[in-house]
This record gives C-alpha cells, sequence and structure tokens, in this order.
C-alpha cells in the first residue's frame, strides 16, 4: 500500500518537475539584503550627481570620496529600520503587498531620522535636494527588486520541498506553520510517520506518505529537499539510519525546533520533547562577556539621562494623578529577577488605591476598571513605567530583557509551563522581545507564549537585537500602544 501511495504522488511530482534551483532561507534573505545595499549604494551615488549638477559642483571621484559617510550612513540606517519593521523576515518578504508596506514604512522612518538631524545641524551642512533625490531613487530601485524579488523567487523552480518526519502535534505544528509563513518559499508534500496504520490518513490537509522504514525512498522518489524531524522522543538506531540516508543523498535535515525559532523568532518549548537543552542559553564566550558589559554601561547612561528628563515632568503628572483618584503617587511592587532574586519595581501608580483588596494577585485585563483614566494615558505613553530607571541604576533590572514577574504568578506558571525558570537566567528589563511581538499577557497561555518569546531573546541577546527591540519600543511609544 505505501509503493503505491508513493507512486501516485512521486507521479505527480514528476508531471510537474522542472530542474531546480531552490534556495533556503538564509540563501534568500541573504540575496535580498545583498541586492538591496547594492540598490541603496546605486541611489546615493545617484543622488550625489543629481545633487551636483543642481548646484553646480563638479562631479569628481574626489567629490564622492568626500561624501562617502552618506553610503555608510544611509545603508546602516536603512538595515537597521529595516530590520526594527521585519523588513527581511521570510512572512513578510513572501508577500508582495506587506513587503511593499514594510518599505514604506522604512523609508518614512528613514526620512524623519534625516529631517532631525537636518534641523539639529548647521544650516546648508545637509543639503535637503540630495536626501530628496535619495528618497526618490532609493524608492524606486528598491520597489522594483522587491517586485522582482517576489516574483521570481516564489517560482516553483526556486522553491524547496519538504518532507516532515513525525506526524503529530509538533509534526502538525510545524506545517501549519510553515503554510502559514513560508508557503511562498517552501512546499510541503506531506508527513512520513512511526506508526504505519495513519499511512493514507489526511493530518492538517496533508498525507502521510508512509512509514518511517520507507523514509529514504519516499524521499528520493517526491524529489524532496528538506527533511524537518518532528519526533520529540529519542530516536532509535534504525531511524537514525533512515535519517542519514536522507543526508547523505543531499537533503537538508533540520528539527522542528530550530526551524520554528527561525521563523517564528519564538522556542517552541511545548515541542522539545527530551532535547530540553535547546531552550537553555549554555553557550557563554569572551564576545558574550564584553556584550553584557558595554550593555551595562550604556544602560546606566541611558537611565541616568532618562531621569534627568523625567524629573521636570513629575510635578504636572503628579497633579494629574492626584487629581484623578485619590492615593499615592509611585506604586511599588514586589517581582522576580534574576536567578529568583526578589525586589520592588517601582512606577506611577495607574490604578485605583488598593486594586487588589481580597489581597491576593489579580491578572491585570483589556479594558480594566481598575485602571484610571490618567492611568490609561501612562500606560499608552509608557510614562507609568519611566520611574523603573531607578531599578535599572541599582541593577535590578535591564533596559532590554524579559518583564518581571510577580512572585505569586511565577509559582503558578513554573507548575504550568515546562522551562518556565530559564527566564530568569537574564535580568528583567524595562522592554523585551515578548513585549514588542505579544499583547499584554492576562492567562496562563498568553504566558506561554510570551516565554518562548523571552527565551528566544536569551539565546540570541545581541546589542543588535537590544537596539531592535529599543525602536520597536519606541514606536509603540509613540503610537499609543502601550497597555
Amino acid at each position: 500500500m505505501e509503493r503505491t501511495v508513493t507512486s501516485k504522488y512521486a507521479a505527480a511530482w514528476r508531471e510537474s518537475a522542472i530542474p531546480s534551483l531552490s534556495l533556503q532561507i538564509t540563501e534568500r534573505k541573504t540575496l535580498l539584503v545583498v541586492g538591496e545595499v547594492l540598490l541603496l549604494n546605486a541611489a546615493v551615488l545617484a543622488a550625489l550627481w543629481l545633487g551636483a549638477r543642481r548646484s553646480g559642483w563638479d562631479f569628481t571621484a574626489s567629490f564622492v570620496l568626500e561624501k562617502a559617510y552618506w553610503f555608510l550612513g544611509l545603508t546602516l540606517l536603512y538595515l537597521l529600520l529595516a530590520a526594527a519593521n521585519d523588513a527581511h523576515s521570510p512572512r513578510i518578504t513572501s508577500d508582495l503587498a506587506a513587503s511593499f508596506l514594510a518599505l514604506g514604512k522604512t523609508g518614512g522612518q528613514m526620512l524623519l531620522v534625516y529631517l532631525v538631524v537636518y534641523f539639529l545641524s548647521e544650516p546648508a551642512s545637509l543639503p535637503r535636494h540630495i536626501i530628496g533625490f535619495f528618497s526618490l531613487v532609493s524608492s524606486a530601485l528598491l520597489l522594483a527588486w522587491r517586485g522582482v524579488y517576489g516574483l521570481v523567487l516564489c517560482a516553483p523552480v526556486f522553491q524547496r520541498r519538504v518532507v516532515i518526519l513525525g506526524a503529530g502535534w509538533a509534526g502538525q505544528t510545524i506545517a501549519h506553520l510553515i503554510r502559514e509563513n513560508l508557503a511562498a518559499y517552501l512546499t510541503v508534500i506531506g508527513f512520513v510517520d512511526e506508526d504505519v496504520a495513519r499511512t493514507e490518513a489526511q493530518v492538517e490537509g496533508l498525507p502521510v506518505l508512509g512509514g518511517s522504514a520507507d523514509l529514504c525512498h519516499l524521499a528520493a522518489a517526491l524529489g524532496a529537499t528538506d527533511l524537518v524531524l518532528a519526533v520529540t522522543h529519542d530516536v532509535g538506531g534504525d531511524l537514525l539510519r533512515a535519517v542519514m540516508c536522507c543526508y547523505e543523498q543531499g537533503m537538508r535535515v533540520l528539527s522542528m525546533q530550530s526551524l520554528y525559532e527561525q521563523v517564528a523568532q519564538r522556542v517552541p518549548v511545548e515541542h522539545v520533547g527530551n532535547d530540553w537543552w535547546v531552550v537553555l542559553p549554555l553557550e557563554q564566550n569572551g564576545g558574550q562577556r564584553a556584550y553584557g558589559a558595554l550593555k551595562r554601561l550604556a544602560e546606566m547612561a541611558i537611565a541616568g539621562l532618562g531621569l534627568l528628563l523625567f524629573v521636570p515632568m513629575l510635578p504636572l503628572l503628579a497633579a494629574l494623578i492626584k487629581c484623578d483618584s485619590p492615593g499615592p503617587l509611585f506604586y511599588t511592587q514586589e517581582r522576580v529577577g534574576r536567578a529568583g532574586r526578589l525586589f520592588h519595581l517601582v512606577k506611577l501608580r495607574s490604578m485605583v488605591a488598593d486594586a487588589e483588596q481580597e489581597g491576593r494577585p489579580v491578572w491585570a485585563q483589556p479594558g480594566d476598571a481598575r485602571v484610571t483614566r490618567v492611568g490609561r494615558f501612562l500606560r499608552k505613553a509608557r510614562l507609568d513605567e519611566v520611574p523603573q530607571l531607578v531599578n535599572v541604576l541599582k541593577g535590578d533590572m535591564s533596559l532590554i530583557g524579559p518583564r518581571p514577574e510577580r512572585p505569586e504568578f511565577v509559582a503558578q506558571l513554573e507548575a504550568h509551563i515546562p522551562f518556565y525558570r530559564t527566564r530568569l537566567a537574564v535580568r528583567p528589563g524595562l522592554a523585551g522581545w515578548a513585549q514588542v511581538n505579544y499583547p499584554y499577557a492576562n492567562s496562563v497561555e498568553d504566558a506561554l507564549v510570551k516565554l518562548q518569546y523571552d527565551l528566544y531573546y536569551i539565546k540570541h541577546q545581541s546589542l543588535s537585537l537590544d537596539l531592535i527591540i529599543a525602536l520597536k519600543t519606541i514606536g509603540v511609544v509613540l503610537t499609543m500602544r502601550g497597555t
């Protein structure tokens, strides 16, 4: 029966098969970014030429070298803002409309940054017409490149063909993720499962092609380029040999967890099975120690400056809070910090006094009636959290990291969510990867999703990721999207 099923799908594949030029996700991203960098620099060169013609300057090699900072500065600014807008994520780049929208947001933010720099600089030091020319030329070139990239690289000849080993919960999860985010890049042929009784069944609308004993034959017959391991138990000798056979045939073999993490940018803690080590930040090196030292110096300087700017605003905010509802100006609450150490977090009061009258912690809810009118504004603008810069200076918190949770909720979540304590491996932060990617958590289910994002940050923390989180947080504040 398995051979019959295989023959059916193999014949269908051979009828439509064309020579494969399939690219991996990282290769696609590299191609996209390299193309954009080249076009950005071409746009700068064109803008300098047009600017020189308009102003009567000599467009010479020495003139271009004198303006070399334009090439570097605008390229770095674009790459940083593009990352903050997820402009290079597979989910965005596989959707032409979403890709154009991300480009538009990035271009608008670049123009805003330039205008700020322009008005803070010496008169005529940054000629407006050059950035105007650059904006027009770069927009046309980048939009055209995105259009070509989206139309050409989504063609079948560039798609990779995926077989998922394991038709259980983990396999179904990764199949759904691929369909939702990578349908233009990856085609899921179907599942192979150790339970041969599932053969010819439909899981997530995809066929179970056969048993794991025939994995190597099935993958070759169906022209598979990728094998995703969605098996959360120990892999036996026979299954390992079948996987190695696929690898020796030139297939790319990757785990469900690594693909999920790469695409969703969060760690699937509920699918790691016996591979518990994948959720832990086990690698420590000199680079990480240098990163930690630089981060601490930067956050102390930023926290000190932030408090100096906040102090003049405090009298007005205090008057508004007091007029709106009786009670103290500041609100302190016990939270859990790094390694489980308790500390007292400081906030401007945004709820009515004695909001937890029964003396037990209560999850905040959307539209919570305990939040005052002024408190709603403070929360949306994130002004209620500015006093936590004191906690940053004291070393209780960092500027970037998982949000600190209350001890009672930590005990509850540790009992329900595996690996929850792992998020205590770093100092909690004012802003975090979970906060900029997921709304306010008010249940155990929400806390699980936020944990996935927090663990991704802990595993991949770097100055560049911190900067992206900071930019996303600024966007939340400016658009009043706080909770």
